[in-house]
């Protein structure tokens, strides 16, 4: 990816998003993702080169739907967030174990875990080394 295209990808990184506040709002998220063809990419890790599409795409959906639900032990999701909730084309995945701080306004907020686009999504420096358990999450997947 050439620079350009690294910086546009950074720049609707940090556009406007939509949070997704319902678990049934999330699952309907997650039913037009798996319609169509995304890059799935886990912040520290290796750059995806190729989208996922079809049961290759709906298992990492599903796993990381069941990770979250397990994980963030709340009535309401709010850790998900979509550039357009109708149409989206890059969601941005907060890690429900590693979200500091809304009060912390001294500190660098906590990035995303992982990111879902319909573009080839640009390098993100990792601030913080990726904990052992999300490292081997993301390592049962990309085999």
């Amino acid at each position: 990816m050439n620079s350009a295209a690294s910086a546009a990808f950074r720049a609707r990184l940090s556009g406007s998003f939509s949070g997704i506040l319902k678990w049934e709002g999330l699952d309907a998220l997650w039913d037009k993702v798996k319609a169509g063809q995304w890059f799935f990419y886990q912040i520290g890790e290796l750059l995806p080169s190729m989208p996922l599409s079809g049961d290759e795409l709906a298992v990492h959906i599903d796993a990381l739907n069941t990770l979250l639900r397990h994980d963030h032990e709340y009535n309401y999701c709010g850790i998900v967030f979509a550039d357009n909730v109708e149409t989206p084309t890059l969601i941005k995945v907060y890690d429900p174990n590693s979200l500091g701080s809304s009060c912390s306004c001294n500190e660098t907020p906590a990035p995303a875990r992982w990111i879902l686009s319909i573009a080839p999504p640009a390098l993100i420096e990792n601030q913080a080394p990726t904990p052992n358990n999300r490292r081997r999450w993301w390592q049962l997947f990309s085999h």
